[in-house]
Formats: C-alpha cells, structure tokens, sequence
C-alpha cells in the first residue's frame, strides 16, 4: 500500500460513525454482577462482618456465618460475599431488619446479692439489666454471667468481639473471688486446690488460691480463668465446703475500687484500651 492510500484509510478511521464506536463499546461491556455495586472509594468501607458486629448484634466470625446464610442485605441485594465493604450512606438489613453501627459502651456493674445475670425474666425477679438500664441509649449486654447470689465486678458492651474475647478460656482473662466458706479451709485441702483438680469429670484450671491476708481462714481468694457455671461454688464443694459469700473483686485487670455495691460507671479509654489488648 502506498502513503498515498495509506493516509486515507486513516482519514477514513478518523470520519467513522460515532454510533459505530459507542455500540462497540456497548456490546463488549462487562455483564452486570447481581450483587450491590461497589463504590469506587471502595478502600474508605468497612467490612460487612466488622459493620455487624459493631452493631452490637454479634461478633465478625458469627456474622460470616450470618452473611454466607443470606441473612443480610444491603441496599435491597442479597450479600453472601465475605469481604464486601459497606460504604458510607448504604442501607444494612439483618434478617430485614434496618441495623446501623453503634457507638461503642463499656459500662462497669458492682452487682449486689439477689439479681440474675439475664436481659429479662419471665419469673419476674429482677435482673441485672434494672441496674444499667439509664447507663446509656445503646443496647448493652453482660459480658459472661455471675449467679444470683454472688456480687461483684459485672462488665457490659455492645461490642461484640470483645465481648467474645473476654469470655474465651484461651484468652486467660483473670478474674479473682473472694469466697467466704462454711468453716475454716484446711491446710491440707489448701494444698490440694493448688494441684488437680477435677469437677464433674472436667479438670479446673485454679491459677492461685490463698487464704486472704488479716482474716480468718474461712476467707479463700481464687483465681481462674473458667466460664464455667458456678464454677467456684462447685470447686468448695467438692472438698465439702459450703460457699456463703462470693464476691468477684477482679475482672481482666478491672477492680472495684471507689465503686459501691450496686453501682455502675463507664470504662475510662486507658481501661478500654488495656481490655482491647489481651
């Protein structure tokens, strides 16, 4: 071909049809997703599992079980993809309900005898969520439970992780009672809380036990790092103690200190802080 011929072929090019080029265009586009478009600020999101949780309803790893189940949508579409990032403005529905990020609340309780570590009860006793309830306009929860008749420290969060974390036996969070037993603790039986110990055919790990210095010796203090369900009463009873007092007087690294029996305060930042670390 000569230049000539050449240059006009490219002039030919340049005199095309527009609406030639815009249907090319069009016929080779990519085919719509059926999921909610991502918006190009896509790195400013946050993902759809930490969105949840910090809703309050539950923890990240529960809300992928959540999500690949189809319980959520966002902006009207279904949502099964793990890490589909939710965008500033979006519409979160959980099982269609209209859910949206709270702040997050850490509300320290010094519970007193005779309340149960539940949101409700349909016996009417009372429960410790009458205590906390003008604590803040956020949904809170008890973080693991203490049973009706033991007193003290009593965290609650709508923060769903730490909620998790703080409950998890691997995760060694310390919590130290105060037991007041029928009649004195035998050295003998002293000794044999700080070895093997089995309760209903499960070993308890007992990290420290001592008598409480200055008074008599029917006062034990107990560290464990156990959720287990009256664990401490279970443990006394097993070498033939009865439990009359139990007070919890150290919850990961918290203490009552300049705190009544039956009141509550918020959690400073440097105490958040120090939980959001363990």
């Amino acid at each position: 071909m000569n230049s000539k011929n050449s240059s006009r072929g490219r002039q030919a090019g340049r005199n095309s049809n527009p609406q030639e080029k815009n249907q090319f265009k069009k016929d080779f586009r990519k085919p719509k997703s059926n999921k909610p478009a991502q918006k190009k600020t896509e790195s400013t999101g946050i993902r759809l599992n930490k969105f949840i949780s910090n809703s309050g309803i539950c923890s990240r790893r529960e809300a992928d079980t959540y999500i690949e189940h189809g319980s959520v949508s966002v902006n009207g579409e279904l949502v099964t993809e793990m890490g589909y990032k939710v965008q500033p403005g979006d519409e979160v529905r959980f099982d269609g309900t209209l859910i949206s990020m709270e702040q997050k609340r850490y509300v320290l309780l010094n519970k007193p005898k005779n309340y149960i570590t539940t949101m409700e009860d349909d016996r009417g006793r009372k429960t410790v969520m009458e205590l906390v309830g003008n604590a803040t306009k956020e949904r809170i929860y008890p973080v693991g439970r203490l049973d009706r008749n033991t007193t003290g420290l009593l965290l609650f969060t709508n923060d769903g992780e730490l909620a998790k974390k703080l409950t998890h036996p691997k995760h060694n969070v310390r919590k130290l009672y105060h037991a007041s037993l029928d009649k004195k603790l035998s050295i003998a039986d002293l000794e044999k809380l700080r070895g093997d110990v089995i309760i209903e055919g499960r070993k308890v790990f007992i990290d420290a036990v001592s008598y409480v210095e200055g008074e008599r010796k029917t006062e034990v203090g107990i560290e464990i790092h156990s959720g287990r369900n009256r664990i401490v009463r279970k443990i006394f009873e097993h070498f033939g103690y009865t439990v009359t007092k139990l007070d919890r007087v150290i919850f990961a690294g918290l203490t009552k200190k300049n705190l009544p029996r039956g009141r509550w305060r918020e959690l400073t930042q440097q105490e958040i802080n120090t939980l959001q670390m363990l």
